[in-house]
């Protein structure tokens, strides 16, 4: 198995990114019935909030700790305390 090591803060907008869009495609397909949007169409639609994840994680390393994406300041953020 090939483990490939990516930076901490490559590592937590990743899991930021791959959850909001799992979490947005599972929503969408939750109200497909009443939205009539297809699977194809929820997974489409889903990179939306993904997308928009991904720019707000990466805001977050330079407004927030570099470590991480998240926008709290380094003395505010539970996962910058060691």
């Amino acid at each position: 198995m090939i483990r490939i090591r990516l930076p901490r803060y490559a590592r937590d907008l990743a899991e930021r990114t791959a959850a909001t869009y799992a979490e947005s495609v599972i929503g969408l397909l939750l109200v497909g019935g009443i939205t009539g949007l297809s699977s194809l169409q929820a997974a489409a639609v889903g990179g939306i909030p993904a997308g928009l994840a991904l720019i707000k994680g990466a805001l977050g390393r330079y407004l927030g700790h570099p470590e991480t994406a998240s926008l709290l300041p380094a003395r505010s953020d539970p996962a910058s305390r060691q």
